[in-house]
């Protein structure tokens, strides 16, 4: 376990060096401020611009969604570059023969930065939401935000050799969180084209006000996890 948490605490020094991963974990905070107060200060606006009763504000929870997702996709993107980074220095593959191992490799570089991702969030989410979500609704967004987290760093991971294609592979990524946006917009059956994405039942979830569409969620989560994971490991 000592060695997992030196490791942990060896990519922390790595992200302080790297401004642009330092300011990545940043944003969860940044964009909480955002979405608190200029949201709601846009919609005032467009509103009395427009002589509409609401424009925004029936998305407010679409927007709590995708900030919940954001502090693990955020944390577990700059894991991902920061594991990139020692493949490209060839010191992951020596990493693995240590006392630290590959499992112990994968929890420094993703468990631990995904656990800290679901407190950020627990923490966060009810600062910054815009709506009434209960503490259920905020722990199930935060755990399925966090594994949604984990499915980003692990396609970048899988799919990157290096830290710029794993740039380009990370812009990818975030089209998986936009299945949370398809309750919100369509209302017929054809929205469930978009089953095997598990943001969309997050979305479904919170549009609907049925914490049961949570269950399909996690299971396509830990299913997409099981597979990307097999990947990596046999890549690595």
């Amino acid at each position: 376990m000592r060695a997992i948490w030196l490791s942990f605490f060896q990519m922390l020094a790595y992200m302080r060096r790297d401004r642009m991963l330092f300011a990545a974990c940043l944003a969860p905070v940044l964009a909480g401020l955002s979405f608190r107060f200029g949201i709601p200060l846009l919609e005032a606006v467009l509103t009395d611009w427009f002589h509409v009763s609401a424009i925004l504000s029936p998305y407010y929870a679409l927007i709590d969604i995708f900030f919940a997702m954001l502090s693990p996709a955020m944390f577990c993107f700059v894991s991902a570059m920061v594991s990139l980074e020692e493949v490209d220095e060839k010191t992951a593959a020596y990493l693995f023969v240590t006392p630290l191992g590959r499992n112990g490799y994968l929890a420094a570089r993703l468990c631990i930065p995904s656990a800290v991702a679901f407190l950020v969030t627990v923490v966060l989410l009810p600062v910054f939401k815009l709506t009434s979500l209960s503490a259920a609704d905020i722990i199930l967004l935060a755990a399925g935000g966090t594994l949604q987290g984990i499915i980003s760093a692990l396609l970048i991971l899988t799919f990157s050799s290096n830290k710029l294609e794993g740039m380009a592979v990370s812009k990818l990524s975030t089209l998986l969180i936009s299945g949370a946006a398809i309750p919100f917009f369509i209302k017929s059956d054809v929205q469930y084209v978009l089953f095997l994405l598990p943001s969309f039942w997050m979305g479904k979830s919170i549009c609907e006000n049925a914490s049961l569409y949570m269950l399909p969620a996690f299971v396509l989560l830990i299913t997409w996890i099981c597979v990307l994971l097999k990947r990596y490991l046999r890549k690595t």
